[in-house]
């Protein structure tokens, strides 16, 4: 990463994606003292700096985001912004300049489809339960069970509502929102000075 950033390259990460960055840069990681959030970010809130930067253009003043991380960022390096926030994890957006380098990160999972995420809360099952957020581990398979369907039929409005999600999380076209944006933000403007170079 500390390459990266040297080089000048623009870079994205999500999840560990942030924590490798931060750390990079100067920053701390730490186990989250909340415990896991996962399946969902609830509530994340753009920071005054976040409402503008292009890195959450189309999101709205809170949204919900998939994740699943039990570590979070304790302090951003000197030359970091926060972009978004929520009650569990201090830091769920960031933009990190640092040796000449630009890093746009979340701490949530925009790069992964329902599915995927109920996979990983299968196999997180155990720990979910030991964090008290599911009664047992059928409760979290019920879970899983919904979280798929929706992953593969994005449009029922049944499991939104038991879900608690709206388009944010269902919809792939919002759920990829921070990866659209830097695509369009930092790699084409980069690459096409490239190519007229």
């Amino acid at each position: 990463m500390d390459a990266v950033f040297a080089s000048g390259t623009p870079a994205f990460g999500s999840c560990a994606g942030l924590q490798v960055a931060t750390v990079a840069a100067g920053g701390r990681v730490r186990d989250n003292p909340n415990g896991h959030e996962t399946p969902f970010a609830r509530r994340i809130t753009p920071t005054d700096v976040g409402r503008t930067h292009q890195l959450l253009c189309g999101r709205p003043a809170a949204y919900d985001a998939l994740t699943i991380h039990s570590d979070e960022v304790e302090a951003l390096p000197d030359e970091a912004t926060l972009l978004a926030t929520n009650a569990v994890t201090r830091v769920q957006a960031a933009e990190i300049r640092h040796r000449g380098g630009v890093f746009w990160g979340v701490q949530y999972h925009p790069e992964l489809p329902l599915t995927e995420i109920a996979e990983s809360l299968r196999a997180e099952a155990a720990s979910v339960v030991e964090q008290g957020l599911a009664e047992d581990e059928r409760a979290v398979e019920s879970y899983a069970d919904m979280l798929r369907q929706l992953g593969l039929d994005p449009a029922r409005r049944d499991l939104q509502w038991q879900l608690g999600v709206d388009l944010q999380v269902a919809d792939p076209e919002h759920r990829t929102t921070e990866i659209r944006n830097f695509l369009a933000k930092l790699v084409k403007p980069t690459r096409s000075a490239r190519v007229r170079a």
